[in-house]
């Protein structure tokens, strides 16, 4: 007699499959969002230090996400939250990495930095294999080769000259951002998604406004140059509420269901949508950064085959 298939067997690759291709089109939002912020950025810049910029930044967003937070789940559980390892995941992650790309820039080159930052899929998976036992499969292997591959390709970069001090703080960059991505999505399950966020940028916040605060002490850096309007207000929105409150919510939410290691595939197409975005904007067409985001998302599709 013959059997019917069990529901059961049907119903598990099913929901894998809806998981996998609504965690990669939350991981594509974020991005998206994160890219709008590079353009509002570069406007910024011409009268704002980049300390104080960063911490304006992480000011507002963890502002706005803490109102969002209070609103959805209450104030009870934003006092309840354990904001101790909550500060300092996102103060290692989020603050301290961000700070030794920086570094890393500063010593180096932008072209280098881009290039070290293109391999962010490997320190992912690194991650994983170390948190998580993941078995890195052949399918998930070329699919990290061609994500990073394809990163290299769009930002226009090469082997980099020299590996010194500054390229060591880029690498060690990626790996803070990728663990603290890891620890911000799996290590808080009693909250939701914008409780987990808001949590870790605080601790992003904590790190760089005490950085800005030493420096505007030592006499380094300072308030912007030019005053600020509303031009200037409207930009730091964009920049601060949309490419990293709202970039943010979706990335954790995306690395929930996707881990780590695919989500940072999407980071290598950044570039591509901050060409999009310019492109509208009057800039010119960027065939590497095309090609290379066709690169990434072959490679995201073959890591999730199987």
């Amino acid at each position: 007699m013959t059997r019917s298939p069990d529901p059961a067997r049907l119903a598990a690759p099913a929901a894998g499959r809806q998981q996998a291709l609504s965690g990669n089109a939350v991981c594509v939002g974020s991005m998206m969002l994160w890219a709008a912020g590079f353009p509002a950025a570069e406007m910024l810049l011409r009268t704002w230090s980049t300390l104080a910029l960063i911490s304006a930044r992480l000011l507002v967003a963890v502002l706005f996400l803490v109102a969002v937070w209070a609103v959805l789940d209450g104030p009870r559980v934003l006092a309840r939250a354990r904001w101790g390892r909550g500060l300092m995941v996102g103060s290692l992650g989020f603050g301290l990495g961000t700070w030794l790309l920086l570094v890393g820039q500063k010593l180096t080159d932008p072209v280098t930095v881009a290039i070290i930052a293109s391999s962010s899929p490997i320190a992912a998976a690194l991650i994983e294999v170390w948190r998580d036992g993941r078995r890195l499969t052949t399918h998930f292997a070329v699919g990290v080769a061609a994500a990073v591959a394809g990163g290299v390709v769009a930002t226009g970069g090469g082997v980099p000259a020299e590996f010194g001090l500054g390229a060591l703080a880029a690498v060690a960059s990626c790996f803070l951002f990728a663990w603290g991505s890891h620890a911000a999505a799996r290590d808080f399950p009693e909250l939701s998604v914008t409780g987990r966020a808001t949590v870790t940028l605080a601790g992003g916040l904590v790190f760089a406004g005490a950085l800005y605060l030493g420096a505007v002490q030592l006499g380094f850096d300072s308030a912007p140059a030019a005053p600020v309007d509303a031009g200037q207000l409207g930009l730091l929105g964009i920049y601060a509420v949309c490419a990293m409150g709202l970039s943010q919510l979706l990335w954790i939410a995306s690395v929930g269901r996707l881990g780590i290691g695919l989500a940072s595939f999407h980071i290598n197409v950044a570039p591509f949508y901050v060409m999009v975005i310019m492109l509208v904007l009057g800039a010119a067409w960027s065939w590497p950064q095309a090609i290379g985001a066709a690169i990434v998302g072959a490679g995201v599709v073959l890591a999730q085959r199987g």
